[in-house]
């Protein structure tokens, strides 16, 4: 079995920063992608950043030159660091990870930005 563990997230004003990272443990041989999605209430879960095994990374729009996601294969964990956070990126973030073939999901972590 596969957990996520996420941490780092929080309040803060609008144009703060906030770094969340969650880390992958359990029966893990390698893990595929990683990101981070979020949900804003009343909203679908979006995709907000991706990272490959290889360190390729994507962004959603939204996020393109705020955000930058990274991770530490050997410690099976992804980070993302959240610049000039502005109130519409208020939502619950989850980490994801595929590994396997098999898609896991954290519990979430919530962020608040105030105006």
């Amino acid at each position: 079995q596969v957990q996520l563990a996420e941490s780092g997230g929080g309040l803060v004003q609008a144009g703060g920063s906030l770094s969340l990272s969650c880390t992958a443990s359990g029966s893990i041989f390698s893990i595929n992608a990683m990101a981070w999605y979020r949900q804003a209430p009343g909203k679908q879960r979006e995709l907000v950043a991706s990272i490959n095994s290889g360190g390729s990374t994507n962004y959603a729009d939204s996020a393109k030159g705020r955000f930058t996601i990274s991770r530490d294969n050997a410690k099976n964990t992804v980070y993302m660091q959240m610049n000039s956070l502005k109130p519409e990126d208020t939502a619950v973030y989850y980490c994801y990870a595929r590994i396997r073939a098999t898609n896991y999901w954290g519990q979430g972590t919530q962020v608040i930005v105030s105006s």
